[in-house]
């Protein structure tokens, strides 16, 4: 099997649009979450949101390419031009070579949206625009980043709820380590507007915490009361070990292990065998033992169960507040289907920072979540291997196990 390295990072999100914004976010232990009066306006319980603004790109891209673009495509273009130029794939390299490319996505939300409403008002179909199809089917992102960068290695999209960035990532690796991919092109992306999460609100999911938005996003803190929606982009670039030293490329880190799990019960609510199969299995695909990890980004939503079954998971793994445990979803809320490739970034800044951001807002801890090790302040801790957890709807998990490159 070969070894997976990360050569390249791109992020577009509510703490920040390049990785210094977001690391510098991350240190200080600032939210990105906001009250959005539109969503009031629109009758939901709860207008609390991430932050995330739409990029400008006329005058970047051409028409003819931003026209098949819905928001979330976007927010994945400025991450992936990001993560490509930092791993100096250039495009006479990429030319030359079938780079792969990985996308977690699972809804596509304000474009359905707006072609329905297009066809009901003008009840003319070719009203919808070219670009409509492209921008409502759930590849849109993985679609428009292949045409853009001309990608020509596997294109396709993860659709696994919650955990799709984090299964795209661990997907990326096994087909780099198999030698079927040299370079894989991975990531996640959500869209943040009212259209995406109406129905989530409509189920009471939300925090309703809107007269302190900061400190709504409460992940293991005994006074949560439902999660916060995000979103926005993040992109890493997977190559071979190989590849990247024969190009002379700089590596961040390595991917050591994938662990994956279905819970095969409720279509919402969480257990907590199927996270320990799936931790239990990065742990062994990695080939280390629970003591080897120096950090744990947890999936934590700020959900009543799903908070509680994933401590009663973490605490059966790795045992009573042995390792330092964070959600960065108490800064980010909840991006979804960006969620398990945005927090590999946030932790290998971290990783290269030498810190742990802070789990905001852990005031008072419940019975599950007082046998962790969870610091509701920034520490300044250097740590050399982390698992990141990413859990969704349907019963789908996944785990992440990275470690630290310097020099090599």
């Amino acid at each position: 099997m070969r070894r997976v390295v990360i050569t390249g990072m791109g992020i577009w999100s509510c703490l920040g649009q390049t990785l210094d914004e977001v690391r510098d976010a991350l240190y200080a232990g600032r939210s990105g979450i906001v009250l959005d009066p539109l969503r009031k306006e629109m009758g939901f319980r709860s207008g609390l949101t991430g932050l995330v603004p739409t990029p400008e790109l006329k005058g970047e891209l051409p028409r003819a390419q931003r026209v098949f673009m819905p928001q979330m495509a976007q927010y994945a273009y400025c991450a992936t031009r990001d993560a490509l130029k930092m791993a100096g794939l250039e495009p006479e390299f990429i030319a030359a070579h079938e780079v792969g490319l990985l996308y977690g996505n699972d809804s596509t939300a304000e474009a359905v949206h707006r072609s329905v409403q297009t066809i009901i008002e003008k009840k003319d179909t070719m009203l919808c625009g070219s670009g409509a199809i492209f921008q409502s089917m759930n590849s849109t992102v993985t679609m428009n980043l292949g045409v853009i960068f001309h990608l020509r290695g596997i294109n396709l999209t993860i659709s696994g709820a919650c955990a799709s960035g984090s299964h795209a990532i661990g997907l990326g690796a096994l087909l780099i380590r198999d030698g079927l991919q040299d370079i894989v092109v991975c990531g996640g992306a959500q869209e943040v507007n009212p259209e995406a999460t109406g129905s989530f609100d409509g189920i009471a999911a939300f925090s309703t915490r809107e007269d302190a938005p900061a400190a709504a996003s409460r992940p293991f803190d005994a006074g949560r009361d439902g999660l916060v929606p995000g979103g926005g982009a993040a992109t890493l670039v997977l190559e071979s070990y190989e590849s990247a030293k024969s190009r002379g490329a700089t590596i961040l880190a390595e991917v050591l292990g994938y662990g994956f799990s279905g819970n095969g019960e409720h279509i919402s609510t969480p257990n907590v065998d199927g996270p320990v199969r799936a931790l239990r299995a990065a742990l062994s695909s990695a080939g280390l033992k629970a003591s080897d990890i120096g950090y744990v980004n947890a999936h934590a939503t700020s959900t009543l169960v799903g908070d509680s079954n994933e401590a009663k998971a973490l605490f059966e793994v790795f045992g009573e507040r042995s390792v330092p445990v964070t959600s960065t979803k108490s800064q980010t809320g909840h991006e979804m289907w960006m969620a398990g490739a945005s927090e590999v970034v946030y932790s290998i800044l971290m990783m290269k920072g030498g810190f742990i951001a802070p789990n905001l807002n852990f005031e008072t801890p419940d019975e599950d979540s007082a046998r962790l090790w969870i610091p509701a302040q920034r520490l300044e801790r250097s740590f050399d291997i982390f698992l990141s957890n990413s859990f969704g709807f349907g019963g789908t998990n996944s785990a992440l196990v990275i470690r630290n490159v310097t020099k090599e």
